[in-house]
């Protein structure tokens, strides 16, 4: 994508997920989405692909746990 860049910060991260900046932070840290840590303070940037390959592997962890936990409305329970 032209004009997108190829690193993004924790912020843009969060930003894009809809979620905290501790949270994007916690991500990282945990190692479930790869970064880099870079520059004198240690500042951490997430590879674009490697944000996106989050987002597709996350569809699919959620399309397995749909298939093994289906959906079921019980009616006792809507009253």
């Amino acid at each position: 994508m032209p004009g997108t860049p190829r690193f993004l910060q924790l912020a843009d991260v969060a930003e894009v997920l809809n979620i905290s900046a501790a949270q994007a932070y916690a991500l990282v840290r945990s190692g479930e989405l790869p970064a880099i840590k870079i520059g004198g303070r240690g500042q951490w940037r997430v590879e674009a692909s490697a944000l996106e390959e989050y987002i597709q592997r996350m569809y699919s962890e959620t399309r397995e746990f749909i298939a093994a936990h289906p959906y079921t409305s019980n009616k006792a329970d809507d009253l």
